[in-house]
C-alpha cells in the first residue's frame, strides 16, 4: 500500500477520517474528470470514496460539479460540508452553488480571471484563496486548469504523486507521451500551491486493504447484477439519469451472445423487452419517472399474460420532466399503484451502490421464478455515484423458469393451477405448446374469457405466486439494537447508517423489499420500539403513507421528508435523533 504524503506547509494539521471537496466549473472544463482521478487515486492508496456530479439540465455545456468525499472507513454519502471548493470557472455557479456548503474553517480557491466568487459563498466568511489556475495551465505546453485543481486537492490532502501518476497514465497513455507530461506538470504546479496555502487537510492513512478495491457506479452495478442473472436481452431508450444502464449493458451483452436494442421510446422499449421474454429470453429495460409512466399499461400486460420482465427505475426529481439531473425517490408510488386494475408485481429497491449488483440480480430471479414484472426501484444519488468498495460477494440463485415440454402437449395448459401459483410456460416452438398470451381474462388455456370464474381464478392464481413466494432475509437491512429506530429505503440507507456512527441504542431498519410489502418481517424488526423516525426523500411523505397502509404503528413516529434535489444528510438525520432523544 502506498502511504499518502503529508502536505507540505509550515504549519502542522491533525490528520482527519474523512475529506469532503468540490470542484466546479462549467460543463466541458473538466472539473467531474478532476474528481474521478482523484477517487481513484485514492483507492490506490487504500481509501475509500464517493463522488457524486452535479450537473445541469443542458444536453452540453451548463454548470457541472464533482462532490468527492473520500475517507478511511466505507463512505456512502457526501459529508454534510465541504472543507475545499475549486472554481475552475464560476459559469452558472449561481444554478448550484447554494447546495454546496462550505465548512466554517474550510477553503475556497479561486482564479481572480474566473470572475468574482459568488456572494453567497464570499458572504459565508470562509477563507478565500487567490490561485491563477488560468496562467498556471497556460505556462504549461498542453497544461489543463483541472488538473491544476487535481493537484492542488491532492496537495492539500496528502496524495501522492505515484498514485496520480499510474491512474493518469493508465487514462491519458493512448494520448502520447506529451499529454501525460503536460499533466505531470500541471498536477506539480497545483501541489506547488496548495503547499503555499495557509490550510490543509491531510487524510488519516488507510488501515491495510484485502483484496482488490472496485470502483464502480450504481447504473454499472445494475447491470452486472442483470448480467449474472441471467439478463441476455435489453430494449430502452436513453433518459437521465438511467442512461449509463444501458451504456454498460450494450458492450457486456454483445460479450456473451446477447443483444440490446435501442428503441424509438419507451413503450416500444417495454413492448419489446415483453416480446423477447414470452420468446424466452430474460428481458430488461431501464428508464427514469416519465419513462415509467409510459410503460404501465404494457406492464399490465406483462402480469395478465404472466411474463417475466425487470424494469430499472433510476428516479429523478418529478412531477413530468421535473429536474433530469437530480435525485428524489418519489417514483414510489407510482411502482407500486400505477398499474390498473389490481395487477400484483414486485417491487424492490437497492440499499447502497454496492447492493445494486445484489438487487439487479435477485430481480431477475424473482422475475424469472415467478413469471411476473420486477421493478427495481433506484435513483440518481446512487445511479449515477461513483464509490471505492470492497468487492461484492457473488451470489447464485439456482431456480430459473419454469418451461413446458413436448410431453405436456396433449394436456398443456399455459396458466394452470399449481401449489405454488406459478405455471409452465411453452416457449415458442414447443410442440403443442400453442397458446394465447394477451391482456384480456383468460381461461387455463389462456383462451379469451368474459367469465366472473374465470376473472377471479386468474386474479387469486396471479396474487397467490407472489404473495407466497419466500423472499427470504432479503426483505431489508436491520442494523443494531435500541427502542429508537430510524426507518428508510432504497438509497438513504448509506446516509441513515452514517448518522448512527457513533451513537448508540438506535437501530436501523431500510427496506429492501417494498412491494409485496414485507409485513411480518418488518412488524417483528420493529418489535420493542418505543419511537421510530421515518426518512425519506419525497415531499409528500409516500414512503410513510405506504407503511401506515399496511400496518399499524402503535410507538412515536415522526418523520424527516423533503424533496430533491436538496439530499437528505446524515447530520440531519443524527440532529434529529438527538433532540428527540433529550425531549
Amino acid at each position: 500500500m502506498t502511504e499518502p504524503q503529508a502536505p507540505s506547509g509550515s504549519v502542522s494539521f491533525a490528520p482527519s477520517e474523512s475529506v469532503s471537496f468540490a470542484i466546479v466549473g462549467t460543463g466541458g472544463a473538466g472539473a467531474i474528470t478532476a474528481g474521478s482521478l482523484l477517487l481513484e487515486a485514492a483507492g490506490k492508496c487504500g481509501w475509500y470514496g464517493v463522488l457524486n456530479r452535479s450537473v445541469g439540465p443542458q444536453i452540453r455545456g451548463g454548470e457541472a460539479a464533482a462532490l468527492v468525499r473520500l475517507a478511511t472507513h466505507p463512505a456512502e454519502c457526501m459529508s454534510k460540508d465541504f472543507d475545499v471548493l475549486i472554481a475552475i470557472d464560476w459559469k452558472g455557479a449561481d444554478r448550484f452553488i447554494g447546495n454546496m456548503p462550505v465548512a466554517s474553517d474550510g477553503l475556497v480557491f479561486a482564479d481572480p480571471k474566473a470572475g468574482a466568487v459568488p456572494a453567497l459563498l464570499a458572504e459565508t466568511g470562509v477563507d478565500i484563496e487567490s490561485c491563477a489556475l488560468k496562467d498556471l495551465a497556460s505556462a504549461i505546453e498542453g497544461g489543463r486548469e483541472n488538473m491544476v485543481a487535481v493537484g492542488i486537492i491532492a496537495g492539500l490532502i496528502g496524495l501522492p504523486m505515484e498514485a496520480l501518476m499510474e491512474v493518469v497514465t493508465a487514462k491519458l497513455g493512448k494520448k502520447g507521451e506529451a499529454v501525460v507530461a503536460a499533466s505531470r506538470a500541471s498536477i506539480e504546479a497545483g501541489m506547488s500551491e496548495a503547499a503555499r496555502s495557509t490550510h490543509a487537510y491531510p487524510l488519516a492513512p488507510a488501515s491495510e486493504k484485502t483484496g482488490k478495491r472496485w470502483l464502480i457506479t450504481g447504473n454499472e452495478a445494475v447491470g452486472l447484477g442483470a448480467i449474472r442473472g441471467g439478463i441476455r436481452f435489453a430494449a430502452a431508450y436513453p433518459i437521465t439519469p438511467a442512461t449509463e444502464v444501458l451504456e454498460y449493458l450494450a458492450p457486456s451483452l454483445a460479450k456473451i451472445g446477447g443483444s440490446l436494442v435501442q428503441a424509438e421510446d419507451e413503450l416500444a422499449s417495454i413492448n419489446m423487452a415483453i416480446g423477447a421474454s414470452f420468446g424466452g429470453r430474460p428481458s430488461i429495460t431501464a428508464t427514469s419517472g416519465p419513462g415509467l409512466a409510459l410503460m404501465m399499461e404494457a406492464l399490465g400486460l406483462a402480469v395478465a399474460a404472466e411474463v417475466p420482465v425487470v424494469v430499472i427505475d433510476v428516479m429523478r426529481c418529478g412531477p413530468s420532466t421535473g429536474i433530469a439531473t437530480k435525485s428524489e425517490q418519489s417514483d414510489l408510488n407510482i411502482a407500486v399503484y400505477g398499474f390498473h386494475g389490481d395487477a400484483p408485481h414486485v417491487v424492490i429497491a437497492p440499499t447502497s451502490v454496492a447492493d445494486c449488483l445484489f438487487t439487479a440480480q435477485w430481480a431477475v430471479h424473482m422475475a424469472e421464478v415467478m413469471q411476473t414484472p420486477v421493478i427495481v426501484l433506484s435513483d440518481q444519488s446512487l445511479g449515477q455515484a461513483r464509490v471505492l468498495i470492497e468487492r461484492p460477494a457473488d451470489v447464485a440463485f439456482l431456480a430459473g423458469r419454469k418451461t413446458a415440454d413436448a410431453s405436456d402437449a396433449q394436456t398443456y395448459e399455459r396458466y394452470a393451477m399449481t401449489a405454488d401459483g406459478v405455471s409452465p410456460m411453452a416457449i415458442p416452438g414447443t410442440r403443442g405448446g400453442q397458446y394465447t398470451a394477451d391482456g384480456l381474462t383468460h381461461n387455463l388455456r389462456g383462451t379469451p374469457s368474459g367469465l366472473a370464474s374465470d376473472q377471479k381464478s386468474q386474479m387469486d392464481k396471479r396474487r397467490a405466486k407472489i404473495e407466497g413466494f419466500d423472499y427470504g432475509n432479503h426483505w431489508g437491512v436491520v442494523e443494531g439494537e435500541g427502542d429508537t429506530v430510524v426507518l428508510t429505503w432504497g438509497s438513504l440507507t448509506g446516509t441513515a447508517r452514517e448518522a448512527l456512527r457513533g451513537l448508540t441504542d438506535i437501530k436501523l431498519v431500510a427496506l429492501r423489499q417494498i412491494s409485496p410489502f414485507p409485513g411480518a418481517a418488518l412488524a417483528a424488526a420493529l418489535a420493542g420500539a418505543k419511537r421510530v423516525l421515518v426518512v425519506e426523500q419525497t415531499h409528500s411523505g409516500q414512503f410513510l403513507r405506504y407503511i401506515r397502509a399496511h400496518m399499524d404503528l402503535p410507538f412515536e413516529v415522526k418523520q424527516l421528508n423533503r424533496e430533491g434535489p436538496n439530499l437528505i444528510g446524515p447530520d440531519e438525520i443524527a440532529a434529529r435523533i438527538m433532540d428527540w432523544s433529550a425531549s
